[in-house]
């Protein structure tokens, strides 16, 4: 029995996280074992992800949203009975010694609305990450319909919508062209175009964003774009939705539109979690949760009786009464009134559907389990807990770079950039005294101007690789970070930055090199491309751009924000200058030499010196021969390299992986 997103299977899921045939049931002697086909999205057994296992009628297979159960020989759906979804159970978080959660517990049904509240360090964002399972909390649990979400989170993940608070969209492009690259990546890798296009229809008509289809998202309204990284995390059907701050700098209007879009989500079967600062639009959610200092609960029931319950007219004066009386155990208080016991979590109960699966994976707020018993599942090929995995890692890097080269071209002021850049500086090549280019021959003394015209060339290569490279990662880190979370490869993200600004800086490199030298002489004696000596100095100065450029890419890795790398642009210039061997000799001068030896334009510089027989400070590294020019090669080619593993490092690290417990 094939179980599939493919009409032909036994068992059809229509679901987009399945992959076309995404599992197998086969009968093993007197029993029954699971098998994955190679899905990108995994197959579950009680919440673990296997290759191939035993299954019996007490287990829980995990397909896409879909959870199935063996009766009779085949697949049913394991469907809940219960009014309870969601559960929070005494969670409790503590960093450096500092209580940040406080034995925090709710229960939600489903089609809920849930609004978490509370003054400024109450741990709302705290409880949002163990509620999401990205920072589990240090003890209680998190159960989604009676599971673990922390022992099942590579499962039940994939039910997971997160809104952070940052737009996790590219602005430069359009709402329907956003949301076919996020597809593209989220979705398998056997999913045809049309299939992930339709699903991208779908959703923005769901969102109300059909006028705004074709409309690029910086022109969106604050409410629009909301709805637009909304729609975004919808596409993979979640049926929990948790948003940060979603209304945060929106006029009291958007905030309305968003909160009602929000209560529709919830009304549609998905349970819907918000963390807000808001209190205008609170009546319409099913419950309020408010935290007190030290991320303590308050209070949990409907947001019209919160008022009552603290004796304040408003929740204005009711955020104030928190923040003054810290000192208050309002955990204590709240359980000892007969709110807790009204709002307090029910258990549940779940029952196997009488008929065999065969329709989508349940939706939003669909076919979940009560907390199954052990079960039997022996895993024979067990596969690690490691991140979903959509894509390989090249198609990845496809859509990645395509994607890339797409905002690059939507930006036109940032095209023109990066074309002119390269331009104003052969200008400025052109302008330089005596026009002999980098001809030894041509000045009659040996140095008139050539090494004024290295330096151009070379500190203009640097300059226009570290300058186009240096916002990169640091600018869309949020988007990368929740990429990487449901699957991104870092490795094909680092990948298609390389690729595109490698392109445009070698690019912009070739420009430098030919229209700053157009109707100059260039070198008498190339030592590698004895035909052309203006071919070998381009060649120089592209592998000191990209050398430049990964530099770039490292800075933005590891700054906090892009405003930082302006300054850090000035520095880079500066010590290139100094210690590229042409204002000081670098050669028997420890540490300076070593310190140069890092530096990109020290390499660039050496190249460029062998080819034109230039070599005033007498270095070594300069001197006009083949083999001295191939090592001046092989060390930039190898800064270059570490440079791009140490941005995959820095990436790695900022990447703050899930914390287990």
């Amino acid at each position: 029995m094939v179980i599939g997103r493919a009409p032909e299977c036994d068992v059809m899921l229509d679901d987009p996280l399945v992959s076309r045939r995404h599992a197998e049931l086969r009968q093993a002697g007197s029993g029954w074992r699971i098998v994955d086909l190679g899905s990108w999205n995994g197959t579950f057994v009680n919440g673990r992800r296997v290759g191939e296992a035993t299954v019996s009628t007490d287990d829980i297979v995990g397909i896409g949203h879909a959870l199935l159960r063996l009766q009779g020989g085949t697949l049913v759906e394991y469907t809940d009975e219960g009014d309870i979804s969601f559960e929070a159970d005494d969670l409790v978080v503590t960093r450096s010694g500092k209580r940040l959660l406080d034995g925090v517990g709710f229960a939600l049904g489903r089609r809920s609305l849930l609004a978490v509240v509370g003054p400024s360090g109450a741990g709302k964002s705290t409880l949002l990450g163990a509620l999401t399972g990205q920072r589990p909390a240090d003890s209680g649990e998190v159960r989604y319909a009676g599971r673990d979400l922390y022992a099942s989170y590579d499962e039940l993940r994939q039910r997971i919508g997160l809104v952070p608070q940052d737009d996790i969209l590219h602005s430069q492009l359009t709402v329907r062209r956003a949301l076919r690259y996020a597809a593209e990546l989220r979705f398998p890798a056997d999913t045809p175009a049309a299939e992930r296009h339709a699903r991208v229809e779908e959703v923005i008509g769901e969102l109300g964003l059909t006028d705004q289809a074709a409309q690029r998202i910086s022109t969106l309204s604050g409410g629009q774009r909301k709805r637009t990284s909304v729609a975004l995390e919808l596409l993979t059907r979640p049926s929990l939705l948790f948003l940060d701050e979603p209304t945060s700098g929106l006029d009291p209007g958007m905030d309305k539109s968003v909160m009602q879009t929000l209560r529709t989500l919830a009304d549609d079967g998905r349970t819907v979690v918000v963390v807000t600062h808001s209190p205008a639009q609170l009546d319409v959610c099913d419950r309020l949760l408010v935290l007190a200092a030290g991320g303590r609960l308050a209070y949990f029931g409907p947001p019209g009786e919160a008022l009552a319950y603290f004796g304040e007219r408003d929740f204005a004066d009711m955020f104030l009464l928190l923040d003054r009386d810290r000192n208050v155990d309002w955990t204590a208080r709240f359980r000892a009134s007969p709110y807790h016991a009204k709002y307090g979590m029910p258990g549940s109960s779940a029952r196997p559907a009488s008929g065999p699966a065969s329709g989508g994976p349940g939706g939003p707020g669909g076919r979940t389990s009560a907390r199954p018993g052990v079960g039997s599942a022996e895993p024979a090929r067990p596969v690690p807990d490691l991140p979903p995995r959509q894509q390989p890692a090249l198609r990845q890097f496809s859509a990645l770079a395509r994607r890339y080269l797409a905002v690059i071209a939507a930006d036109r002021a940032y095209a023109l950039f990066l074309l002119a850049l390269p331009l104003v500086l052969s200008l400025f090549a052109q302008l330089l005294p005596g026009r002999h280019g980098l001809s030894v021959a041509a000045t009659g003394t040996g140095d008139e101007g050539i090494g004024t015209m290295m330096v151009v060339l070379v500190l203009g290569c640097v300059f226009t690789g570290f300058a186009g490279a240096f916002r990169e990662l640091v600018k869309e880190r949020s988007v990368f970070h929740r990429e990487q979370s449901i699957g991104l490869s870092r490795g094909a993200y680092l990948w298609s930055k390389l690729v595109v600004l490698g392109l445009i800086t070698g690019l912009q490199a070739v420009i430098l090199a030919v229209v700053g030298l157009a109707g100059q002489p260039g070198p008498d004696t190339p030592v590698v491309l004895r035909g052309s000596g203006l071919a070998e100095v381009t060649v120089a100065l592209v592998v000191v751009s990209v050398a430049a450029m990964v530099l770039g890419l490292l800075v933005s890795a590891l700054i906090a924000n892009a405003d930082r790398g302006m300054p850090i642009l000035v520095v880079i210039l500066l010590l290139q200058f100094l210690l590229g061997g042409t204002l000081i000799p670098l050669h028997g001068h420890p540490p300076l030499e070593q310190l140069g030896d890092l530096m990109p334009a020290r390499w660039g510089l050496a190249m460029v010196g062998a080819t034109t027989k230039f070599n005033p400070k007498s270095d070594p590294m300069w001197e006009n021969d083949a083999g001295t020019w191939g090592i001046d090669l092989a060390a930039a080619l190898l800064l270059t390299v570490t440079l791009a593993g140490s941005t995959w490092y820095a990436l790695r690290r900022g990447a703050a992986p899930r914390r287990g417990r």
